[in-house]
């Protein structure tokens, strides 16, 4: 017997909740076929390594969910690195952002932004998602590779063919309405579908206001504008709006498909409560062209995908806009007193960002025999890239600072994968994966050439021209190596085995952000931690030696389920960071601490460890309809093995509790978050400990008729005040650009606040 025991954020000895798990001892006897086995209570399906949301269950999650990354989080070992309410990055099983491969109905995309605002998931509405699949730590080489931490693959809905002579047309719409924020949100999607032609129409929208905490989290009011203030429980710098459409259309014939889709995104504003700038306008464009044929040997499918994203950060409301000389100077033209930077009243600071993305695939699926097949294709991606920032003062003046210009990376991947039935109970898969990464980028300058003089000491000269000077071509060559078995061991007991070997090469904000000013490196940050980064020209590829595992017992009536994942990844080359002294321009001797610095990016060694163990299944059926539990407890640990430090944005020891009630046409789930106090924090960033929380959210629906379901619900229904671990660090308001931190900007040390008691409602009606 196996006890669980998960304490308080007091940490009395007084557990939230035990569990008991009673081990099931191994029949002898082997089942004689490999099924499929579909999990219906969090529709999980199971398909060795992989998890996956159901068309089904993400119907049923997307009102509570106002982005594609929360309802990855359904998902064991999934949880979020909170960014801006539409941009938050998932997190597997520590690892995050560009170390997971993300594919949006096929095609590679890459955040625009030093900050990545725009990350890919953010272009993507829960309301179109038809499904979601995740590969936690092992990606399998004809999925994805140029990451080392597994990968999401996200498959939009598309327009249906009819089924017979008679055209199938119809759609759907709906509405929901977010008390905490005033948060409202539509969207509304149309279809028709021959049996050779089929076109749909996806749009939506929504916005909201600020967030409030379940109680004050601070001590000050200012916003460091003239007449503007923040109450103490406002979560500044939490306020969006975006706007969705999309066009697809299909064509078919026999067995061959090809499909066409053209869309767009706007989002005028979406400021960050853990980053210096908010995003004040992005614009997304994409077209994708696939085909998918079906032969006598096999499959083929092949894609063409184009993107072009047009970016700008600014100040929002809940920010300092105007900044210059210090008192005794002018004043703003709002009124409001310059701030000590020596610039003449600048009128914010403006910084754009520009891409475009190209990619195509190709794979053939070849059946060799009844039980074997090889996967075989290969990948092109090429991403460019300008990031620039006019001058807004006199302080600036007179040149553009460009931070990436005509950046530029490619990547070429040949793959093949063979998957064979070895008996009636083992399946096994081995492929390889090798990739060519090159990267590049033009020389650059600083707003001014001012190299460590009075009054102000950034050395823009002296690090545009050590960089400029150097080689800034770069080539990687990647390989993925990827050996998965899968067992029935018996009729109830199964187990599966992952190896493998992943590569990643660099980014371009990793490797070619070049200033070491403070203000300059504040700007490159993708984690929300209030500190600046630095790129380091001589970053190498980081390579992860991953063994993943499951072990899972499933009663023979389909009804309970037990399943354990435990996991170990060793990564050499591991990048990180180390706090930098621009004036001698080397690591700092003595590192700083309790207050946010600046970084530069260097390869390191670092080890992940962990488990997921979860349990689900049918409690009882009486008079008020069919119950059923499921419990997940995830365990993650990291570690820089290098220095001894812990890695940064890893999420403490969290358990979920679920418990679902369904009487005809009513549907109710009360759920428990329990997560533990976060200490383990990384030093060297002066990552911000977190207390421990347990909160309690609850949500229904009622399937008014055919066409029409209400859904409802209350998060942090006790309205209880909690940070989240990997919320990052509180500047959504006040003089954000000056650090150290005089009067009128946030201090460190304190943490984001997650959101207070939130009612919501929505209705959807399908036509």
């Amino acid at each position: 017997m196996l006890q669980f025991v998960f304490w308080s954020s007091s940490m009395r000895r007084q557990p939230i909740i035990t569990l008991f798990v009673a081990l099931v001892s191994l029949p002898a006897t082997a089942q004689q076929t490999l099924p499929a086995i579909t999990v219906t209570d969090k529709a999980i399906e199971d398909g060795g390594n992989a998890l996956a949301l159901t068309p089904e269950n993400i119907r049923s999650l997307r009102a509570r969910h106002q982005t594609t990354t929360a309802l990855l989080s359904e998902l064991p070992g999934v949880t979020t690195l909170a960014g801006g309410a539409l941009s938050p990055l998932p997190v597997v099983r520590g690892l995050a952002d560009e170390r997971l491969r993300v594919t949006i109905d096929g095609a590679d995309l890459t955040a625009t932004c030093p900050n990545h605002m725009n990350t890919p998931l953010s272009y993507t509405s829960p309301t179109n998602i038809e499904q979601l699949t995740l590969y936690p730590s092992v990606t399998p080489v004809s999925v994805g590779g140029d990451a080392i931490g597994g990968a999401v693959v996200v498959e939009r809905r598309k327009a249906p063919f009819a089924s017979d002579s008679t055209p199938v047309r119809g759609g759907e719409a709906g509405a929901t309405y977010r008390s905490n924020g005033n948060g409202k949100a539509a969207d509304f999607a149309a279809w028709y579908g021959t049996e050779t032609f089929a076109a749909q129409y996806q749009g939506s929208f929504a916005e909201s206001d600020n967030l409030r905490a379940g109680s004050p989290f601070k001590n000050y009011r200012f916003t460091g504008r003239a007449g503007h203030t923040l109450d103490t429980d406002a979560i500044g710098s939490t306020a969006y709006q975006v706007r969705n459409h999309a066009v697809d259309f299909g064509w078919k014939s026999g067995e061959h498909e090809v499909r066409a889709e053209v869309g767009l995104q706007q989002q005028p504003y979406q400021f960050y409560p853990n980053q210096r700038m908010d995003l004040l306008d992005n614009e997304e464009k994409r077209a994708a062209l696939a085909y998918r044929g079906r032969f006598a040997w096999g499959t083929l499918e092949a894609q063409l995908y184009h993107e072009t994203v047009d970016h700008f950060m600014d100040f929002g409301a809940d920010k300092r806009y105007w900044y210059g000389m210090a008192s005794g100077g002018p004043t703003a033209v709002d009124g409001s007193p310059c701030a000590p930077l020596g610039f003449t009243c600048a009128a914010g600071m403006p910084m754009y960002a520009s891409s475009t993305t190209d990619g195509a695939k190709v794979k053939a699926t070849v059946a060799l025999d009844t039980a074997s097949l090889v996967r075989v294709g290969g990948e092109w991606n090429r991403y460019t890239l300008d990031d620039w920032w006019p001058p807004s003062g006199s302080g600036m003046w007179p040149d553009i600072f460009w931070n990436i210009r005509n950046g530029e990376r490619e990547r070429t991947a040949l793959f093949a994968e063979w998957e064979r039935a070895i008996s009636p109970t083992w399946r096994t898969t081995l492929g390889a994966r090798i990739e060519q990464v090159t990267t590049d980028a033009d020389p650059v300058h600083g707003y001014a050439n001012s190299d460590g003089t009075a009054p102000r000491f950034t050395y823009q000269l002296r690090d545009s021209t050590a960089f400029n000077t150097s080689d800034r071509s770069r080539s990687d060559t990647l390989w993925n190596l990827v050996w998965s078995n899968s067992w029935q061991l018996s009729p109830e007991w199964s187990a599966a085995l992952d190896l493998a070997h992943q590569s990643r090469a660099p980014s371009l904000y990793e490797r070619y952000p070049w200033s070491t000013w403070q203000m300059a490196a504040l700007m490159n940050n993708f984690v929300g931690d209030g500190n600046g980064y630095i790129g380091n020209l001589d970053l190498k590829p980081e390579q992860a030696y991953t063994a993943a595992a499951r072990l899972a017992w499933q009663a023979s009536d389909q009804g309970w389920r037990i399943e354990w994942r435990p996991y170990l990844t060793v990564i050499e080359d591991y990048i990180d960071a180390v706090q930098w002294d621009a004036t001698a321009n080397a690591p700092r001797a003595t590192p700083v601490t309790n207050r946010f610095t600046v970084l530069k990016y260097v390869n390191q060694r670092a080890k992940l460890y962990g488990h997921e163990l979860t349990l689900r299944g049918p409690l009882a059926r009486n008079g008020w309809g069919a119950w059923a539990f499921a419990a997940t407890l995830a365990c993650s640990r990291g570690s820089n093995t290098e220095t001894g430090d812990n890695l940064y944005g890893v999420m403490p020891r969290n358990v979920k509790l679920t418990l679902d009630q369904t009487r005809g046409q009513w549907q109710q789930r009360f759920i428990v978050e329990a997560v533990e106090r976060k200490s383990r924090t990384n030093r060297i960033r002066n990552e911000i400990p977190t207390a421990g929380y347990a909160l309690l959210h609850w949500q229904g629906s009622l399937t008014l008729s055919n066409a029409v379901t209400w859904h409802f619900g209350i998060d942090n229904v006790f309205d209880r005040s909690y940070a989240h671990p990997l919320g990052g660090a509180y500047i959504g308001q006040g003089t954000t650009m000056t650090n150290p931190t005089p009067p009128n900007v946030p201090q460190w040390g304190t943490p984001v606040p997650g959101p207070g008691r939130t009612l919501w409602t929505s209705l959807r009606v399908r036509f």
